[in-house]
């Protein structure tokens, strides 16, 4: 046998070895796509969670700050949008809810202002086959109110 005939002949297995490349490669890549996706959506949600939270935490302290039960009710409604919106969250659908009860209250007697947001927050787009189309987060905080300032 000549050298040249042997230079053309693969060396032993390695022949075998091309097609399986490409089988790991087709195997593995919707795999790693889907790790991708998922970090995405946790990311996501774990976004909004503390958006929403903030946002409690604002409508509380917004709330707590006015005189009567109306004006705390409007401005704690107002801050939970401005600050969502500040985070770049958008929900599909959100409530806000404002516990006045406090304001009822004498002067001299401790009182609480609670506000509790709940934001659905949309994970459709994502198109991750068993991940839910949206997930509905909630926050409550809670905030003293001056237990001497005049209330209404």
């Amino acid at each position: 046998m000549s050298t040249r005939s042997r230079r053309q002949r693969p060396a032993r297995g390695m022949h075998h070895d091309r097609g399986s490349y490409s089988v790991e490669t087709a195997i593995l890549a919707p795999v790693m796509i889907g790790l991708l996706l998922l970090m995405i959506a946790f990311g996501r949600v774990t976004d909004a969670d503390g958006a929403v939270d903030s946002a409690a935490r604002a409508a509380a302290r917004a709330a707590s700050l006015e005189r009567d039960a109306g004006s705390a009710q409007s401005e704690a409604q107002a801050a939970a949008i401005r600050s969502l919106q500040g985070e770049g969250i958008t929900c599909q659908t959100s409530s806000v809810v404002i516990d006045t009860a406090g304001y009822a209250l004498d002067i001299g007697v401790e009182a609480n202002v609670t506000a509790t947001i709940a934001c659905t927050a949309n994970l459709s787009d994502i198109g991750l086959p068993g991940l839910p189309g949206s997930k509905t987060l909630t926050a409550s905080w809670t905030s003293p109110i001056d237990t001497y300032r005049g209330r209404q």
